[in-house]
């Protein structure tokens, strides 16, 4: 079973993928700016979930949670 401390740890991992997922990148003048690796983000979840970590309400965390992104560059 995961301590608090890991359970606190999933939930911010969480929290920063969705933030990820909603706005990954953005653009200023000429230069593209990425705020975080999603990878890195997906790789710690994995393993506080293997480690037994769980969401607020005591239930591990399934792995429908994964999501997949393909950007296309539309020009």
């Amino acid at each position: 079973m995961a301590s608090a401390v890991q359970n606190e740890r999933l939930k911010m991992y969480l929290e920063a993928e969705r933030a990820v997922l909603t706005g990954q990148s953005y653009t200023i003048g000429n230069r593209t700016l990425t705020r975080a690796n999603l990878a890195t983000i997906r790789a710690a979840i994995d393993s506080l979930i293997a480690g037994g970590a769980v969401i607020e309400d005591g239930q591990p965390v399934g792995r429908g949670m994964s999501k997949r992104v393909v950007f296309v560059d539309g020009r």
